[in-house]
């Protein structure tokens, strides 16, 4: 596995936009690499893309590794009240958790059409580098905390739907691969 990822700038602005895995391609279940000094160029060059391609899904959250950039590096944008809030998170960790939990509906671009209710801790605190560099660290509750946490997980190459039971999971793969056999047919 290489260690060096290399993005190509897009010819165009339509090219800005990257094509999302669908699960159960083995890249989502794969734990993302630490972004490193040498990945700058090609952590700048994926930034714009993701978001592109977060905001054309459309969706509140994009991790690299669901577009097939096995670096730890993620996207976020709740977009309150149609006003785009981007923040872009490099090598996000979950550094306090709230012992109360929370359970809300989710989703997942790579999961299309699939929700299930899942529990996480209510408030986190997560810290991570932005796209200049620079160490920061966000509280969240409600729906961004959700968010954080679902997209964190996708870096260690967990899926919400590893969060449930057995049973639910299977029934929401089988239920995503008949819909994907449809739509291709």
């Amino acid at each position: 596995m290489s260690t060096a990822i290399t993005l190509p700038p897009p010819p165009d602005a339509e090219a800005t936009v990257l094509p999302i895995l669908i699960a159960p391609h083995p890249a989502l279940k794969t734990k993302a690499r630490a972004v490193r000094d040498d990945d700058a160029a090609a952590v700048r060059a994926l930034l714009p893309r993701l978001f592109a391609t977060m905001y054309r899904a459309p969706g509140i959250g994009l991790a690299a590794p669901q577009v097939g950039v096995g670096l730890r590096v993620a996207v976020v944008d709740l977009q309150a009240d149609n006003v785009r809030t981007p923040v872009a998170l490099i090598n996000p960790e979950v550094v306090a958790a709230s012992e109360e939990l929370a359970t809300r509906e989710e989703g997942c671009l790579s999961l299309p059409g699939q929700y299930a209710d899942v529990t996480r801790p209510a408030q986190v605190r997560v810290r991570f580098l932005d796209e200049s560099g620079a160490r920061r660290e966000i509280t969240a509750d409600g729906l961004l905390a959700a968010c954080l946490q679902h997209e964190i997980d996708h870096l260690d190459g967990v899926l919400f739907i590893d969060r449930l039971s057995a049973l639910r999971r299977n029934m929401i793969l089988r239920r995503l691969a008949k819909e994907q056999r449809q739509k291709a047919k």
